[in-house]
C-alpha cells in the first residue's frame, strides 16, 4: 500500500467516486449532492494549504483518502483539527484506512498539533472501532443534529490527544507535513 499526499488534478476524481455511495446511500456524510472532480479538486487545494490531505493506493488504484482540516475558526482552536477518512468500499477490512489514519496523525503532531478531533454519525460501529483502536476516544454526542435519509442523525464526537497538555503557551502549528513516499 502506497500513502502519499494527494494531487488535485491526479486524484480528484478518484476521491469523488469513493465519497459518492457516502453522500447518496448512507446518513455518513451530511451532504446531501455528491461533489464532483472539480470540487474535490478545489477541496484538496484548499485543505492543503493547511493541513493534509493524503491517499492510499492499493494495487495502482486509490482505494481511500483521509485528511484534517480546522477545528473551529476561533483562534484558541488552531491546535486542535478535525479529521476523516473515506475508503471504496473494495477495499474495506484490508487496512487502508488505519494506515492513512495513521499517517495523517503523524503528520499532525508534527505539524504541532495537539488534538484530532472526529464526528461519526451514530451508529456507526465500524468507525467507531477504527476510531478507538487508534486510541481515540468518545467525547460527546449532538442528540438528532442532522437529518438525512427519513431519520433525525446523532453525531458523537471522538478525540485523540497528539501531545501532552503544556503548562506554558504551546508553539505556534507549522504548515503541513509532506510525508515521505
Amino acid at each position: 500500500m502506497l500513502i502519499r499526499h494527494a494531487d488535485p488534478a491526479r486524484d480528484a476524481g478518484a476521491c469523488a467516486a469513493i465519497y459518492a455511495p457516502f453522500v447518496l446511500s448512507t446518513p455518513i456524510s451530511f451532504e446531501e449532492v455528491p461533489p464532483g472532480e472539480s470540487e474535490l479538486a478545489r477541496r484538496i487545494e484548499r485543505v492543503s494549504a493547511t493541513h493534509p490531505w493524503l491517499v492510499a493506493e492499493l494495487d495502482g488504484t486509490l482505494a481511500g483518502y483521509a485528511y484534517a482540516s480546522a477545528h473551529r475558526e476561533r483562534a484558541s482552536y488552531r491546535w486542535a483539527a478535525d479529521v476523516a477518512v473515506y475508503v471504496a468500499s473494495a477495499s474495506h477490512r484490508r487496512g487502508v484506512g488505519r494506515e492513512l489514519y495513521r499517517s495523517l496523525l503523524s503528520l499532525l503532531a508534527r505539524q504541532g498539533l495537539r488534538t484530532a478531533c472526529a464526528g461519526i454519525t451514530l451508529p456507526n460501529s465500524a468507525s467507531v472501532g477504527l476510531h478507538e483502536s487508534l486510541g481515540f476516544t468518545q467525547a460527546g454526542v449532538f442528540r438528532s443534529i442532522g437529518y438525512k435519509l427519513g431519520s433525525w442523525r446523532d453525531v458523537g464526537w471522538w478525540q485523540l490527544q497528539l501531545a501532552e497538555p503544556q503548562l506554558q503557551p504551546p508553539p505556534e502549528p507549522g504548515p503541513p507535513i509532506r510525508a515521505q513516499s
